[in-house]
């Protein structure tokens, strides 16, 4: 009984320890890659924006706000040719892409200027489609501090050459449920990525160089 007791307990810190250092190894890897100040950023073609909740009324919840503006304004200032909205339309009544592309239309960016990602599930699903669907090469990603370094492990992972860029405002500051999520969330990440996963949808090629309308709704 005690042989198997200390077997559990090795099982159990050894676990613990491989958490521990993959949270350390996304954050190391993923750390030169990530700029909180725009001019420091190397322009790219495209710029994705990671989708986030989208209020009833279809207004852009603070956080999602915080990336669309971030990544317009890096459009403004030459960073970007392209937006890659990249977010859940999984159903008819929730769309997180058509809110991001309204509130962008409606700061002056042009269509032809936005591709929609319609099944940006989860962050995997949008670095992946990326790469295969829209047939990015090199990419600036806009999200928030912790949620950075697994977006870009998984997007240079995946064969993205890829920048992230910090738009947290100074107020804000993650809930101890968002960073212990983002944990579990690395793990899945590694899993998906050494695991080769499937997105969960494929696609036709609408290559980020083309023409935007395919991505757009009727």
């Amino acid at each position: 009984m005690r042989k198997l007791l200390n077997i559990v307990v090795f099982l159990l810190i050894g676990t613990l320890v491989a958490v521990i250092f993959l949270q350390v190894y996304v954050q190391q890897t993923s750390s030169r890659f990530i700029k909180d100040d725009m001019n420091e950023l190397v322009p790219a073609y495209t710029g994705i924006v990671l989708g986030a909740s989208v209020r009833p009324d279809k207004s852009l919840s603070p956080i999602l706000k915080d990336r669309v503006d971030a990544a317009r304004l890096a459009y403004e200032q030459g960073k970007i040719n392209k937006f890659l909205l990249s977010g859940d339309h999984g159903q008819v009544d929730y769309d997180e892409v058509n809110a991001m592309k309204s509130y962008l239309n409606e700061q002056g960016v042009p269509d032809e200027d936005i591709f929609l990602d319609h099944a940006g599930f989860d962050t995997y699903d949008s670095m992946i489609r990326a790469r295969s669907v829209f047939k990015v090469q090199k990419a600036i990603v806009f999200t928030q501090k912790f949620h950075l370094p697994r977006a870009v492990y998984l997007g240079r992972n995946l064969g993205l050459d890829l920048q992230g860029y910090v738009v947290d405002r100074e107020n804000f500051e993650p809930s101890s449920h968002l960073l212990r999520r983002e944990w579990l969330a690395n793990i899945k990440a590694w899993t998906e990525i050494h695991l080769e996963q499937k997105p969960t949808f494929s696609g036709v090629p609408i290559p980020i160089t083309g023409s935007s309308d395919p991505t757009h709704d009727k």
